[in-house]
């Protein structure tokens, strides 16, 4: 009997160390394949960054052609196409504030195929708004920034306010007197009017207009004593002497109008600028993103490109794409800032 036990616990052993074996090969085998596994799909998406683009590559914009931001991106991309032979499909998605555009934007798949325009107008809206279907931060990727531009300040040329100083002392001595003007409320351009209004602790009226050349042409009537939009609007008058200028926003005198001084410049703290750039879908290959900042700021450093931007009332802007994050998180903090100090209550959106 206890040999038998013997024989049958010998037994035991052997086939459990054979079954310690059998694990020991499995796991080896496993990890064999498992590298191989990794090895192929790093060479499969090395190939196919290698052969990235083989199709036009998508851009959706927020707004219609013809105008200036889609001239930007059209000039931009043609250039990249004269350099690389890479081909882009412009696509104008316009309507409900850019909502369109990036929901198109955020359910592309994220192979590098699909790109998107984003800018201060964006980072408005998710300042104004409750809730949108998209976050601007975590649903796309930054490529590369475009363009910047300041706002301008404009009166009738005729008219008696020279500096914002005078504008200033004006509206102390007069409250209630002056009138700014704006397009669309809700836009940059008439957003900054009220924070203007605000930090110099005006109590002006901020007047809404449907267009720019309406903006204009209530200006140099007299309607309204200060504009506010920028030189691509305000150039024709300019140049036909019946606008001057007071001041600008930026933080510094911008090159295209450099005898005007800033708002910064009068001692009030007061800085708008706007801009626009490439944005891709959360997930696309850090390898893309890169080819293609690498390209599309080689273009905006081109001669014949910043000329062309100029005439445009732009300035090139040459980022990477850590650059424009940061310009992304910087204004998204300065526009939360700004519709709080307005008052203005954050709206809700039914978009989905």
């Amino acid at each position: 009997m206890r040999a038998l036990q013997l024989a049958t616990s010998g037994a035991s052993s052997r086939k459990s160390n054979g079954w310690e074996m059998t694990g020991k090969n499995l796991s080896q085998r496993m990890i064999m394949l498992a590298t191989a596994l990794f090895l192929g799909c790093s060479c499969y998406a090395s190939e196919a960054f290698a052969q990235y683009p083989n199709k036009p590559i998508r851009i959706f914009l927020p707004f219609a052609a013809g105008g200036i931001g889609d001239i930007t991106f059209r000039l931009v991309t043609g250039k990249v196409s004269e350099r690389t032979g890479m081909q882009f499909v412009i696509e104008n998605r316009p309507g409900a504030g850019g909502i369109n555009s990036a929901m198109a934007g955020k359910s592309a798949t994220p192979d590098g195929y699909t790109l998107l325009q984003v800018g201060n107008s964006y980072t408005i809206s998710a300042s104004l708004f409750k809730s949108l279907p998209y976050d601007l931060s975590k649903d796309f990727t930054s490529v590369s920034m475009l363009a910047q531009f300041d706002m301008l300040l404009a009166t009738r040329t005729a008219g008696p306010l020279n500096s914002v100083k005078q504008l200033v002392d004006f509206d102390r001595a007069n409250p209630r007197k002056l009138n700014f003007g704006a397009i669309s409320a809700g836009s940059t351009q008439n957003l900054a009017a009220d924070m203007f209004r605000v930090v110099i602790g005006s109590e002006a009226t901020v007047v809404p207009y449907k267009s720019s050349p309406e903006l204009i042409h209530a200006l140099t009537r007299g309607d309204i004593d200060v504009g506010f939009d920028y030189l691509a609007a305000f150039a024709p008058s300019l140049a036909d002497k019946q606008l001057k200028l007071i001041a600008s926003s930026g933080e510094k005198r911008s090159q295209l109008t450099p005898d005007t001084p800033t708002v910064l410049e009068s001692g009030i703290d007061y800085v708008v600028t706007s801009w626009n750039g490439v944005s891709a879908p959360a997930g696309t290959p850090r390898e893309i993103i890169n080819q293609l900042n690498r390209e599309i700021t080689t273009v905006l450093q081109l001669p014949d490109v910043q000329e062309r931007f100029r005439q445009l009332g732009m300035e090139a802007a040459v980022t990477t794409p850590e650059g424009m994050d940061k310009r992304l998180e910087a204004d998204l903090q300065r526009w939360r800032g700004v519709i709080s100090k307005l008052g203005l209550q954050q709206e809700t959106t039914n978009q989905r």
